[in-house]
């Protein structure tokens, strides 16, 4: 084997000898990263330097001949250009590397891409250079402890290393023996320079305990603090303790709300609290709670800033959403304090918008707006504008496009022919790219199509990537709005007839018995010969492909109009035509009303006692928390009229759950499981209670909602009841266990007798953002890895169940090789092999339970909800027939919607590179390690530091919101 040769230098980055195009972006594009050197030296940051090592590597592995190819070529910018997007991704916002992370990066690329002769190569290199610089006295900088110097307020000034060590060690302090701050001290000091700025010091060691967060949980809490720090120095302008804070905050409240009224960032309205009484009221230690991903959220996107400097520390956030949300109250201290606790406890959290914008001069705080747009062209552009100003000030949109005539329909003024829905829609997308979420986020829109409408067939389609580009939709979302009566067609295996809206206009408003009468009077009329324009197809035909394109795309979802109807409180006053952008809202919409809704979550983990639900403490939580989203009605700030008059109204909201995955993981039930059904149950039946119970105290004290009578509620119809509705309207399909625990008749009778403030109450919302807040599995999800990279606007985050880690600590099984396990078989136990069975099922990520299992949960949930739910569909090994049983089995058992559909092939799922139990191996005495032996020193180096570099970062990336894109989190 020839000699791999290379420079320090050209360990740094690049572009190959030869190549044409680039492999990445230009050098001022780095100019934020530097590179320190072996001996302390800090270079420019260049990447074009990558590609050069990697080609000398495959030059001495293939010699000149074979590594000159094109292919060669090309595979060595793929893979600096992982490399180089790796580096960054770790200090998003700029910062230093050493020489010796950049080589491990290279390593861990030339592995994962499969070319092991080439990274043995590479390491048996590194390992011979390390002996020789050993032998030439070539001691790294950091072991020879020089003195420091640190730009600090301009001046050069020596770093104290003993301050610095004592504010890890606080860090670390309290969070268990296995979190020591002796690593974050010796990595902080490895990436210091001479003339190093004091906030790149701080900034260090936010990034050196951030790496050891995968060898424990803990480590992402003191990262968290070490943030913390930052943020306080960065905010009050020096460096303030965490013992110092507890008087700090008082002092420092009053005044930092008087800067934002005076930046005009916040409503005048709260210089007129007692903001002394509320600054006292602040609780430093809860800062504690966070972890990195959910503080480094806060200050990235949340907080306040004047030109970009964060006027906003943690506490002083949550009482500000507080006093926003507690405005109209006639103690609003006390109410704001209130609020504030179930807040900062991280109890309840209310959704992104309200987040962004309570207390604020704009105070847009609702998470979802429905529209239904009309079949006229002044109808379609207005309901396209109200998309661009509900999308402006951070709303997620729900389209209902049904009643637009289908391709080839006849238009009367021009005596022409239609265009159909298609090219309306092109037009919605590009608006929603071009206008976003308050600058905060992407604009977000879900666009409905009943399964009858003639285009359908095309709208299944425009999330696919061939085609006329011109009829294709690649940035909204899209879902079929399914009646009953196609279902059952499906499943008794008859034929459906596909019709213009223009020729059929009530179909859209007609739902139940209703529509199944008006449908078939068309389909006779089709056969008569008095409708021209229709397609009669088989109606299985349609569904599997609705469910091929669902497997092939994402999209259309699947959601069901019958029962978002049928059971719908709200149906005596109008039609639900569609649901929103994470189909989790159902409320009617017509010309004159754009529903709206306001979000927000209980954290189901924290009312988890003595093995059961915390009765009590949930009850009131919801009540606080029922009270804050109504408040949400009456101060929030409305871009639409329409929207303003609907919610004004009817009064929806929708109280959410997050955190139900670690609540099992509390109780130890499996996701899996018929005990995780009915704790699904069980929960929601008593968050709904509560919910439902503070709705009618809201109305004694404060008056019904306006179109209160006639509703379902009125009639003495909770949503548990509305089962039998939706069983008679379908003439049977409805297979839903009816077991209930709690007093409902009691709650039937105070609703007789005070109604109800809020015409809809409970919604499951994917939590999206505010899950990672405060530190929990979003929603109702599964875990998705034990072992994650969780990726948002803010960067890329590992993620690791602390649950977990606890378990196989108690085991003696957490140590360095159950890593390197976690992240080959993406966060899965499941062929770990020393790792015992209740503990895989217990632990089983998403693509492990069968998605039968989260139907029936869903299901249970469901029969109390008097909205929706967003229901992942995970499913590993998909194929037609379970996709068929799947969405099938949602439909009989009542749900009303489905989300995404997560797919992974059945290979994948059961990934395995090698003979098992290699990688799952501990070290023998006789030096064996996985079931290879060390050949000589170097190899065991070389496989020692391959190790270390599939360590350096965790394989499963996962994406909020469940989709693609980290940088969509439309509803929370």
């Amino acid at each position: 084997m020839q000699t791999v040769s290379t420079s320090t230098e050209a360990q740094a980055a690049g572009h190959a000898p030869g190549a044409t195009r680039p492999v990445a972006p230009g050098a001022s594009a780095y100019a934020a990263y530097q590179i320190i050197r072996r001996n302390g030296a800090v270079v420019s940051f260049e990447p074009n330097k990558i590609a050069v090592a990697m080609m000398k590597a495959f030059l001495a592995v293939h010699g000149t001949q074979g590594a000159a190819s094109a292919s060669v070529r090309e595979t060595v910018d793929g893979l600096t250009e992982n490399v180089v997007r790796a580096l960054l991704r770790s200090r998003p916002s700029g910062g230093t590397f050493h020489i010796e992370d950049v080589q491990d990066h290279v390593e861990l690329a030339l592995m994962r891409g499969g070319h092991h002769e080439i990274a043995r190569a590479y390491v048996l290199y590194r390992e011979r250079r390390s002996q020789e610089r050993a032998r030439q006295g070539e001691l790294p900088a950091a072991a020879a402890e020089p003195t420091l110097t640190v730009l600090d307020g301009g001046q050069r000034v020596p770093l104290d290393l003993g301050k610095l060590q004592a504010l890890i060690e606080s860090a670390c302090a309290g969070l268990g023996a296995d979190v020591k701050p002796e690593p974050i001290f010796a990595e902080t000091k490895r990436n210091l320079y001479d003339g190093v700025p004091m906030e790149e010091v701080f900034k260090a060691s936010i990034l050196a305990a951030r790496t050891l967060i995968e060898k424990d949980p803990g480590y992402t809490n003191a990262t968290a603090r070490l943030l913390l720090h930052t943020i306080r120095k960065e905010t009050l302008g020096e460096e303030t303790t965490h013992e110092q804070m507890h008087e700090r905050y008082a002092e420092y409240f009053p005044t930092f709300v008087k800067k934002g009224v005076d930046a005009e960032l916040l409503d005048e309205k709260l210089l007129q609290y007692d903001l002394k009484r509320l600054g006292e009221a602040l609780k430093a230690d809860r800062d504690l709670q966070f972890d990195y991903l959910g503080l480094q959220t806060l200050y990235d996107r949340y907080f306040l800033h004047i030109d970009s400097q964060r006027i906003e520390l943690p506490q002083a956030f949550f009482m500000r959403v507080a006093m926003g949300l507690a405005l109209n109250e006639i103690d609003r201290e006390a109410r704001a304090i209130e609020f504030y606790e179930v807040l900062s406890s991280f109890d309840f959290m209310s959704s992104t918008p309200t987040l962004f914008n309570a207390g604020t001069r704009r105070s847009q705080l609702s998470s979802c707006y429905l529209t239904t747009v009309p079949d006229d062209l002044d109808g379609i552009y207005e309901a396209i504008k109200e998309n661009a100003l509900l999308s402006k000030f951070a709303g997620g949109l729900g389209n209902d496009w049904t009643r637009v005539r289908a391709l080839g329909s006849h238009i009367k003024g021009t005596n022409g022919k239609s265009q159909g829905v298609v090219p309306f829609l092109k037009v919605v997308n590009d608006t929603a790219v071009a206008v976003n979420q308050g600058g905060k986020r992407k604009g977000a829109v879900c666009a409905y199509l009943e399964s009858w409408h003639l285009d359908v067939e095309e709208f299944l389609e425009l999330r696919k990537n061939t085609g006329d580009d011109r009829r294709r939709t690649h940035d909204m979302n899209t879902a079929n709005w399914i009646p009953d009566l196609f279902m059952r067609r499906v499943m008794e295996n008859g034929e459906w007839t596909l019709f213009s809206p223009a020729t059929c206009p009530d179909l859209h408003d007609k739902f139940g018995r209703d529509f199944e009468e008006a449908y078939t009077r068309y389909e006779d009329k089709v056969a008569r010969g008095e409708i021209k324009l229709f397609k009669k197809v088989r109606a299985v035909d349609l569904w599997r492909r609705m469910l091929s394109m669902l497997f092939e795309t994402g999209h259309p979802w699947i959601t069901f109009k019958d029962a978002c109807n049928v059971r719908s409180p709200q149906q005596h006053v109008g039609v639900v035509h569609s649901s929103n952008l994470c189909t989790e809202i159902t409320l009617n919409t017509n010309d004159g009303e754009i529903a709206v809704c306001n979000l927000g979550s209980v954290n189901l983990s924290r009312h988890i006692k003595d093995g059961g639900i915390d009765h009590d403490k949930l009850k009131k939580t919801v009540a606080t928390a029922m009270r804050m989203l109504d408040n949400v009605i009456d101060i929030n700030y409305y871009a639409v009229k329409k929207a303003r008059d609907s919610n004004m109204r009817h009064r929806p909201v929708g109280l959410g759950v997050m955190a139900f995955q670690d609540s099992l993981y509390e109780l130890r039930i499996p996701y899996a499981s018929q005990a995780a059904v009915e704790f699904a149950d069980r929960s929601m039946e008593a968050l709904c209670y509560y919910a439902y119970w503070a709705s009618t105290e809201l109305a004694a004290e404060r008056g019904r909602y306006s179109s209160y009578r006639g509703s379902l509620w009125d009639r003495g119809i909770l949503p548990i009841d509305s089962l039998d509705l939706l069983a008679e309207q379908r003439g049977g399909y409805v297979e839903v266990d009816r077991s209930r625990t709690m007093d409902w008749d009691a709650l039937r009778a105070r609703i007789q007798q005070y109604g109800m403030r809020n015409s809809n109450c409970v919604a499951i919302a994917p939590t999206a953002t505010i899950s990672n807040i405060v530190g929990v599995d979003a929603s109702i999800e599964p875990c998705f890895g034990n072992l994650s990279v969780k990726s948002n606007l803010s960067g890329e985050f590992t993620v690791i169940n602390e649950f977990l880690v606890r378990d196989l600590k108690q085991l003696g099984l957490w140590d360095d090789v159950m890593v390197m396990d976690l992240k080959h078989f993406d966060g899965s136990l499941r062929r770990i092999d020393r790792v015992p069975e209740d503990l895989k099922q217990l632990y089983a990520t998403a693509f492990e339970i069968e998605p039968a299992w989260l139907v029936e949960a869903a299901a249970r949930r469901q029969k109390w909800i008097d909205q929706a739910q967003s229901l992942n569909i995970y499913m590993a090994g998909a194929s037609g027939k379970k996709l068929d049983d799947t969405y099938k089995l949602a439909w009989t058992r009542g749900l009303k919607t489905t989300y995404y559909l997560r797919t992974i092939g059945a290979t994948h799922a059961e990934k395995s590179t090698i003979k098992a139990g290699q990688l799952n191996a501990v070290p023998t005495q006789g030096g064996s390690v996985g079931g290879y032996s060390a050949v000589d020193a170097a190899a065991a180096a070389a496989q020692a530091q391959i190790a270390a570099a599939v360590a350096s970062e965790p394989a499963t990336d996962v994406k909020f919101c469940a989709i693609d894109d980290p940088t969509c989190e439309a509803c929370q």
